[in-house]
């Protein structure tokens, strides 16, 4: 079986002193919080990581929000999954990793804290000349270069994302490495949209509200749709966009729009455009592996930029305010970093 995305037991107590830390806990829509809790000890098996970076992502704010369905969370309930920090324990029979390590994670939630705890599956080591705060966003590559490989992307191909925000973004930087004929991106804010223009869209389209149909604004020029749509949005709605905006025999690759999707699915213009919708996170461990290798060498090769979209850090003890400015739908507010070390 493969392995899911964890959080991490950590014991709150109402006291502040040795051997606690400060977290952060989603108490209930819209409301989050700063509590203690008892710093936590590795157990088999495991390695401590001082956390130092962790990004507010898109999946955090959707919880923020309350557009998750109650079977996917509850609250209360802790977030924070893009995370980079240090080893400072290590547990027993654990062999390669050590103290000292700077370290991105994956597949552990609830890292708006100090420390956090997790097996070395979820770690990857990173050089320690790359900066810590650049290698938080290495979290999401796996899932991007997943996406990119199923999208079966080649130089006769249109594409077409849908969403500029942090994960888009790094979207847009490694589909254009699949050297697609036309890699076309929209957004609502024209900063987002600049960017995307400098990572290797070919055309780049403003969206005049978050209800806009795709194909009303970019089907002058593209008026047979896409043969492989990403979105990147967060609501599930954005798949009904999709599939209107997807090509005869064209592919869907679900990177975004897992959240909730509240409008009615045409599934018979599925079956008679013939579609194929696919999901992204890898469905084998060693291929998360990979995808983590090579999502790390893409940065190191200079080839992704994860540091260029961070727009604002913010102090753990503030994460209420990064969560209500990550909230604020404006075009300078792309990524909110949370600086989870407390001086």
């Amino acid at each position: 079986m493969v392995r899911k995305m964890s959080v991490p037991p950590m014991e709150l107590v109402d006291y502040d002193g040795p051997g606690t830390q400060m977290c952060a806990v989603m108490d209930a829509i819209g409301e989050i919080s700063v509590r203690r809790a008892l710093i936590p000890e590795p157990k088999d098996g495991e390695v401590r990581v001082k956390v130092k970076w962790v990004g507010i992502c898109g999946s955090d704010v959707e919880v923020f929000r309350g557009a998750r369905e109650p079977e996917f969370i509850s609250y209360p309930t802790r977030l924070g999954h893009e995370v980079a920090g240090i080893i400072d324990k290590v547990g027993p029979n654990v062999i390669g990793v050590k103290v000292g390590d700077h370290v991105a994670l994956r597949y552990v939630w609830g890292a708006f804290a100090e420390y956090v705890c997790c097996t070395p599956f979820s770690l990857k080591v990173l050089p320690k000349d790359l900066p810590l705060i650049e290698g938080s966003l290495i979290e999401v590559l796996p899932g991007i270069i997943h996406a990119a490989e199923l999208g079966d992307i080649s130089p006769n191909k249109n594409v077409l994302i849908t969403g500029q925000g942090v994960s888009g973004l790094v979207m847009t930087q490694v589909i254009n490495m699949f050297s697609p004929r036309n890699l076309v991106v929209t957004d609502l804010f024209d900063e987002k949209l600049a960017l995307a223009r400098k990572y290797g869209a070919t055309h780049t389209y403003k969206i005049p509200h978050e209800h806009a149909d795709t194909m009303d604004i970019v089907g002058a020029d593209f008026p047979d749709g896409f043969d492989v749509v990403i979105p990147c949005l967060l609501e599930g709605a954005g798949m009904v966009d999709a599939i209107n905006a997807a090509a005869q025999n064209g592919r869907i690759v679900m990177y975004g729009c897992i959240g909730t999707c509240h409008k009615p699915v045409d599934f018979f213009k599925v079956h008679k455009k013939r579609l194929d919708i696919l999901s992204t996170e890898p469905k084998r461990d060693i291929d998360n592996r990979r995808y983590f290798d090579e999502g790390l060498r893409l940065v190191l090769d200079g080839l992704v930029n994860t540091e260029e979209m961070i727009t604002h850090i913010v102090p753990l003890a503030e994460v209420s305010r990064a969560f209500q400015l990550r909230n604020e739908h404006k075009g300078d507010t792309i990524h909110v970093m949370i600086d989870c070390e407390v001086k």
